[in-house]
């Protein structure tokens, strides 16, 4: 909101054609303190503004009870309290809601606007601090105190508001939207607290800033700070006044060198000395000898460079021609790299980079391998890196070049739409231009750079084409090596770049690109890997960036893992960099204060350094419960535990889910109900039971959706406890999808989910007997410590996961209940 008029006689003026008075403003007095210095008044809410005292502004009012509060006040003829909220995004402001200093102000006639809402002008008198609120409904009242400021005018005060007058006198005239007569009302201001609020009035300053104004009660302070605002403000208007001034200059000097171009060329055709153009035609006939260029390319270059010479200089077709020519002689047509085909070279490098990764490695070491034994026969391999973000899938390519002393190039593919952007223009059409995989190869200088294909599984489909079939060319080796690109139209050989694509999920790749490629799975860094990590590169690094010497602070394992657990959800290490960044950059603040900071970072200190924790794993049963029980499961951020829970009560046989389950995970469950209904007989439970009871089934943390049919071992477990009363182990994870005859087969994600179990100090795990061979996979550690049953039925999984105690008593208990309640329904009847 802009004030420009700043006596209160042009202010009346300005206001009259909208029926406000500013006399009415000045009838109203101030209130006088009681005995204890305090005054109270109805309060008046000011989202997104702030009125400073002396300064007269008009406000829209929205809110219903500020409008009573208005109403109440002027029938008492006595001012209201005008409080700030800082937060924005609060439609109706509590007590707690304000800013700690307000302005005692005098409120005007209202005016009925349009949309039911009403404006009024307001005038600030003092500010006042926050003591308390004495009413809620149906407005508010607060007590407060009057401010009042130190008026007195010594050498340095006045010294500060010569130095502000000048340097608002400048802003003045830079800044067009600033009228003159503003810098004369300041000039006839004495009183150093009410400068800097017109000043501040005047000025386009954010919330938090006018806020900050309106918390300084001293003077002197509130018109340094100012001052320093006009300064930081006076810099950016010279800056635009020079940047205009370098425009204009720009423009002159270009219409100079059109006119003198002409000149030249009429003098050039008078000296008989030709066109200009016939020099560019004879440097490009002497690239296009020396550029090492395919015979076609070669061809097609002279044909070209033979029409420019006949067209005339002025012809738009000239410089078609010509960014044509360029082209074919910028892109590499032979140009290489040798090969650094050394086994060892190669996996020092990618494990000085990269910890983990194991498959990628392989595959990478092989191909070289494969390589320097057969130089000249070997094919490039198309491969796709697949896994969560943040799990160094780009930056081991950059690794991969490295490696082999190849030029890393890279484009991104997310949200690629337009299959020109693949293959290119036609020529055409004015402004055409090659696709992005020629774009690339020129800038890579080569024929054969890494190149890297980002997000390949976030490419779109639109009218314009499909971007994904045009790059089953260039991902084929049977066809790559004649890549054809609409510009160009010359037969461009891909076969000795290697392609590496990038995805998050393979689930969205068409079928037809994702043949063409071998997939290497990127699977999320469990908690040990991600502590290594930390210690070798993420660390070391943000050190560094963060001007601290190496070594000098050292992170415990038990800091790292509170970070990771705590502050952290992720399959990747990029929040978890972030973080050590936050710790390392107070650390350094510290250090530049001159201050005692921590060369050892604790666990306990996380917290002080982070503030509070961001996230929270859940905790295993601390006792064995009856219907409850725990199922291990895969997430991106490496796995957690999973309590599910069931209980019955009296109904007519329904089956209510709930904690946001997906569609497959309904079906896991009505698989278990199946299968424990067709069991009954075996497990002790009356069958009349199932048509009286209800049956909810939930699953924690609500606000998450889960799905996938791992949990079905769990459910089943969970259900039959409930009907049989058998307590279930506490300290037993299990995972696994069950079918409706009681087979455990096999899921997905058990690396994750077997750690996720040892972190939570569980003791047993159950898992299919078919997922026997992922267990190569989880550290030796987990499997030390966990005790890992392979089960093929569901009687395998109950009979270590479920007590034995009171089960006959409880299932008695169950069929009498059962069948006095058919009894009671009967008679009714």
């Amino acid at each position: 909101m802009q004030y420009e008029n700043w006596d209160p006689d042009d202010t009346n003026e300005y206001l009259d054609s909208m029926n406000w008075r500013t006399e009415e403003l000045y009838a109203v007095d101030d209130l006088l303190p009681d005995n204890e210095g305090y005054i109270e008044a109805p309060v008046m809410p000011l989202r997104g503004v702030v009125v400073y005292p002396q300064m007269v502004s008009p406000l829209f009012i929205g809110l219903e009870k500020t409008i009573w509060a208005i109403e109440d006040a002027r029938e008492q003829n006595q001012t209201l309290i005008a409080l700030a909220q800082p937060d924005l995004s609060i439609e109706h402001p509590g007590p707690g809601d304000f800013f700690p200093i307000g302005v005692e102000v005098a409120v005007g006639h209202l005016v009925n606007m349009p949309e039911g809402a009403s404006s009024a002008l307001v005038q600030g008198r003092r500010r006042v601090e926050l003591i308390e609120f004495t009413q809620v409904k149906p407005y508010l009242r607060a007590r407060v105190r009057p401010i009042f400021e130190n008026r007195h005018i010594d050498r340095r005060t006045e010294a500060t508001m010569r130095s502000v007058l000048d340097l608002f006198k400048r802003c003045v005239q830079y800044n067009r939207s600033l009228p003159e007569e503003a810098y004369l009302f300041a000039l006839n201001i004495d009183d150093p607290g009410w400068l800097a609020d017109m000043i501040a009035t005047a000025l386009l300053l954010n919330l938090d800033v006018r806020l900050k104004l309106l918390g300084m009660v001293d003077p002197l302070q509130r018109l340094g700070y100012v001052g320093e605002l006009l300064a930081k403000e006076l810099d950016v208007l010279e800056l635009e006044d020079e940047i205009q001034s370098r425009t204009r200059g720009e423009v002159d000097r270009t219409q100079r060198e059109f006119y003198l171009r002409e000149q030249m060329k009429v003098i050039q055709t008078e000296l008989g000395e030709g066109d200009p153009s016939m020099t560019d035609v004879a440097e490009l006939k002497e690239r296009i000898e020396k550029k090492m260029l395919s015979d076609p390319a070669k061809e097609s270059a002279l044909k070209e460079l033979k029409r420019l010479d006949h067209i005339p200089s002025v012809s738009p077709e000239m410089g078609m021609i010509h960014g044509y020519l360029d082209w074919i002689l910028d892109l590499p047509w032979q140009e290489t790299t040798e090969d650094n085909l050394d086994v060892k070279h190669a996996a020092r490098v990618l494990d000085e980079n990269h910890y983990g990764l194991p498959k990628a490695k392989d595959r990478i070491l092989e191909y070289i391998a494969v390589k320097s034994l057969k130089p000249k026969k070997s094919r490039q391999p198309i491969l796709c890196f697949v896994g969560p973000p943040g799990t160094g899938k780009t930056s081991l390519g950059r690794s991969i070049a490295a490696a082999l002393g190849r030029e890393f190039v890279r484009i991104s593919l997310g949200g690629v739409r337009d299959e020109a952007e693949i293959r290119g223009h036609r020529r055409t059409y004015i402004g055409a231009l090659p696709g992005r995989i020629l774009q690339t190869m020129r800038r890579a200088k080569v024929i054969n750079p890494l190149f890297m294909l980002d997000e390949v599984d976030k490419l779109g489909l639109s009218y314009r084409g499909d971007p994904a079939a045009a790059l089953l060319e260039v991902l084929d080796p049977e066809q790559n090596h004649a890549f054809s690109d609409h510009y160009l139209e010359l037969d461009y050989d891909l076969s000795k770049v290697m392609f590496i694509t990038t995805a998050n999920s393979e689930d969205t790749i068409p079928d037809a690109l994702l043949d063409r490629m071998e997939v290497i799975e990127f699977p999320g860094y469990i908690e040990e890997e991600k502590i290594e990590i930390a210690r070798r590169f993420l660390i070391p690094r943000q050190s560094e960036e963060s001007s601290l010497e190496e070594g000098e602070i050292e992170f415990a394992e038990a800091a790292l893992r509170r970070i990771i657990r705590d502050y952290t959800y992720e399959a990747g290490v990029r929040n978890l960099e972030r973080e050590i960044g936050r710790v390392c950059r107070k650390i350094a603040r510290i250090k530049a204060m001159g201050d005692e900071y921590p060369r050892q970072i604790e666990a306990e200190q996380i917290e002080s350094f982070l503030g509070p924790p961001q996230f929270f794993y859940h905790q295993s049963e601390r006792e064995d419960e009856v219907g409850v029980a725990t199922a291990v499961a895969w997430t991106a951020g490496g796995g957690e535990i999973m309590p599910v829970e069931v209980v019955l009560v009296d109904g007519k046989g329904g089956l209510k889910l709930t904690g946001q389950l997906g569609e497959v995970m309904q079906e896991s469950a009505q698989a278990a109900l199946s299968y424990m209904q067709a069991r009954s007989k075996e497990l002790d439970i009356a069958p009349e039971i199932f048509q009286d009871t209800d049956i909810h089934l939930h699953i924690p943390a609500g606000a998450i959706p889960k799905d996938g049919p791992s949990a079905g071992v769990t459910i089943a477990a969970s259900l039959i406890s409930a009907f049989t009363g058998r307590k279930v182990r506490c300290d037993v994870g299990m995972t696994g999808e069950i079918t409706l005859r009681g087979r455990v087969l096999p899921v997905g994600g058990l690396r994750e989910k077997i750690l996720a179990a040892h972190r939570a100090e569980l003791k047993t795990v159950i898992i299919p007997e078919e997922n026997k061979k992922d267990l190569v996979d989880v550290p030796q550690k987990a499997r030390d410590d966990l005790d890992i049953r392979l089960v093929n039925h569901m009687d395998e999984v109950l009979e270590i996961a479920l007590r034995p105690a009171a089960a006959k008593k409880r299932s008695t208990k169950s069929a009498k209940d059962a069948k006095g309640r058919k009894e009671e329904k009967e008679g009714e009847k």
